[in-house]
């Protein structure tokens, strides 16, 4: 039941009421109640306690009634007591169920004393047999796991809320919650089948135990980080590594003398490219960015890929993301059942990317911003060889124009790769 709304099929006997008398006698009950508070005597506590609106205006919300209706009749109720000192927390009780039942019946009465949210919250037990109180939360979170957006997400989640509200069980287990959604997705007209369908292959994947590895590559500017930490939130993954800290990690290793191309940014790279012997070391004739690119990733890609082979060996899930994560680099590394899933992160208009990059003087300073824009004509280079690249490798490309779009992206092209690999039944999936 939405807090401040009467659940659906049930309807308040009487319109929203603005009672003028009451408006009009605000202001001499708020005087009044300066001078002399009344008081809520609960005899099985001892206890005293100040007569308070807006305490009884949210436990009317919570039997139903909009903010407006609770809050002129919690008014009505203190000026009907406005010549006591002290009630009874009982006699309260019994003049607001009055009320109540007079205005808006007696089932809107009823749950004023037995609030729904007063009710012990339904316990939904996992396949190991652990109880925790049903969070609708969480459940929207897993919905928007599958590409959903918030609207879509929350229309869901309020149908089955009210579901569980009519069902009245007081303990039901994971698998009736995501059977139940499965076949709220297929009869929702703006989603149906298609959403149903990959909602079905992400629970599937989630009780499989199957790792994750997820590699997000993109030139400088394009969003690899901030996309990489969201999609860690919403997958719940811990385990996440940029390629630019293990480059940061291999220059402390390895000398600049005899590596060169590995000390320095990766648009810059082809000029430490080099051709002949040890007493004259000259940059190669005709190096590109690209080939200077190239040479610092086979160098990087020996460091991911151990932290790639490593995530495999031990069954976790990890997202690694950075320039160095180019198309090729998780190609032919799937172990076992793992899943590993490319995706290319592009900006394709040089006023927006030189945007993104010229942010990172005030959110980074240490990102040398303008040194960036500097050597924007590089960066933009590269970009068109990483695109180029996927591309050849069929790895997919996403466009970053706006975060959660991108996230809802990412996770669809996730799904279908999930969908590519296994045919889930519903039968066997929600089993019990």
């Amino acid at each position: 039941m939405d807090c401040g709304h009467v659940p659906a099929g049930e309807k308040p006997q009487a319109p929203i009421r603005y009672n003028l008398q009451v408006d009009t006698q605000l202001t001499e009950v708020h005087r009044k109640s300066a001078v002399a508070k009344l008081l809520i005597e609960d005899k099985q506590e001892s206890t005293q306690v100040p007569f308070l609106r807006g305490i009884l205006t949210r436990s009317l919300q919570k039997s139903g009634l909009t903010f407006q209706q609770a809050y002129h009749l919690a008014a009505d109720v203190r000026l009907d007591l406005e010549d006591k000192d002290v009630v009874s927390k009982l006699e309260l009780h019994r003049l607001v169920y009055r009320k109540l039942k007079k205005e808006y019946g007696e089932k809107t009465a009823d749950r004023y004393l037995r609030p729904y949210e007063a009710r012990p919250p339904v316990q939904v037990r996992d396949r190991a047999g652990r109880l925790t109180p049903f969070s609708s939360e969480l459940h929207r979170r897993d919905l928007e796991t599958i590409g959903l957006t918030l609207s879509e997400s929350l229309k869901v989640a309020i149908k089955l809320r009210r579901h569980l509200f009519r069902q009245k069980s007081a303990e039901i287990s994971t698998q009736y919650i995501a059977r139940i959604t499965y076949e709220i997705l297929e009869e929702t007209r703006s989603l149906g089948p298609a959403v149903a369908h990959r909602w079905l292959v992400w629970r599937e994947f989630v009780h499989s135990g199957r790792p994750l590895v997820l590699v997000i590559g993109g030139t400088t500017g394009c969003g690899k980080s901030t996309i990489a930490t969201a999609l860690a939130n919403r997958l719940e993954i811990v385990r996440m590594q940029s390629t630019d800290l293990l480059r940061e990690v291999m220059r402390s290793m390895l000398a600049s003398e005899d590596y060169p191309e590995l000390h320095t940014s990766s648009y810059e790279a082809w000029k430490a490219v080099t051709e002949g012997d040890d007493d004259l070391v000259l940059p190669a004739a005709g190096s590109t960015v690209e080939e200077g690119f190239r040479a610092q990733t086979r160098l990087v890609s020996r460091a991911a890929r151990a932290v790639i082979e490593r995530a495999l060996r031990e069954r976790v899930s990890l997202i690694i993301e950075g320039v160095h994560a180019h198309p090729r680099l998780a190609r032919d590394m799937v172990a076992d059942d793992a899943v590993v899933v490319h995706i290319m992160l592009a900006v394709l208009k040089k006023r927006k990317l030189k945007q993104r990059i010229s942010g990172r003087a005030t959110k980074a300073v240490r990102r040398r911003a303008q040194e960036y824009l500097k050597h924007f004509d590089a960066i933009w280079q590269l970009q068109s060889y990483l695109l180029d690249e996927a591309d050849k490798t069929h790895t997919p490309i996403v466009i970053n124009d706006e975060r959660d779009e991108v996230v809802r992206e990412i996770m669809r092209t996730l799904l279908d790769e999930l969908s590519n690999a296994t045919a889930p039944s519903p039968k066997v999936v929600f089993a019990e």
